[in-house]
């Protein structure tokens, strides 16, 4: 049962564009028992469908810089393969902690983000 809460609520942020992997990855970790190579293994496998959802859907609602996407699907690729590798040289704790500082360090992208843009705004509002 809670596979199926866990694919809709990833399912929902990802529809959002805002990486319901990470989702699925932070409740596989917390609710299960799964090692972290399991845990973003079985993240991959669902990310296939739920992307290819997306780009149907992108594409019928004309969402999409081929420019820009090819050499970012390209370089992406290349990325993975050797994302790859070096996963699996590391031991399972230290990949948990380092996906841990990843989420911190985006975490405070977001609210700087959020706050710069809050700014901005409120200059915008007041000129």
């Amino acid at each position: 049962m809670k596979e199926i809460l866990f694919g809709i609520i990833s399912g929902i942020v990802a529809a959002l564009g805002m990486g319901g992997g990470t989702i699925l990855i932070l409740l596989l970790g917390i609710f299960t028992n799964m090692g972290q190579h399991l845990i973003q293994g079985t993240n991959l496998i669902f990310f296939i469908p739920t992307a290819i959802v997306a780009i149907f859907m992108n594409i019928k609602n004309k969402k999409i810089d081929y420019k820009l996407a090819f050499p970012i699907i390209i370089f992406g690729i290349i990325g993975a393969i050797c994302g790859s590798i070096v996963s699996f040289k590391i031991e399972n704790n230290e990949l948990k902690k380092f996906f841990g500082i990843f989420l911190i360090i985006i975490s405070f992208f977001e609210i700087y983000s959020f706050f710069k843009q809050y700014i901005l705004t409120k200059k915008e509002n007041n000129n």
